[in-house]
């Protein structure tokens, strides 16, 4: 059987953006900065993908991997409740890193 994925592209900016975030968390545990963000960021970037992984592979036929998230979030499935906030932490997680070193820098 063959499942509809999403395009190579979107694969290779989403590990490169999992794998940065890693960095930078691992990079700020390392320097004791932001540690309980840094820890909790290492924590979801792990997670999520496997969580994603794992829930995604049920999918039906003709539905890529984000459809079947926001078809399962409409459904109120608490692994894609998990998966969002898991992306939007995240999210949260870039803009302070950037916000604390870009102000670090000017001083």
């Amino acid at each position: 059987m063959y499942w509809e994925a999403l395009p190579n592209w979107c694969w290779v900016i989403y590990y490169i953006f999992l794998l940065t975030t890693l960095g930078t968390a691992i990079f700020s545990v390392v320097k004791k900065k932001m540690k309980s963000l840094a820890i909790l960021a290492i924590g979801f970037t792990v997670s999520v993908p496997m969580i994603s992984l794992i829930n995604s592979i049920g999918r039906t036929e003709g539905i890529n991997e984000l459809e079947h998230l926001f078809s399962q979030l409409q459904q109120g499935a608490m692994w894609s409740i998990f998966t969002i906030i898991g992306y939007l932490f995240l999210l949260v997680w870039w803009i302070l890193f950037l916000i604390k070193n870009r102000t670090k820098t000017k001083l």
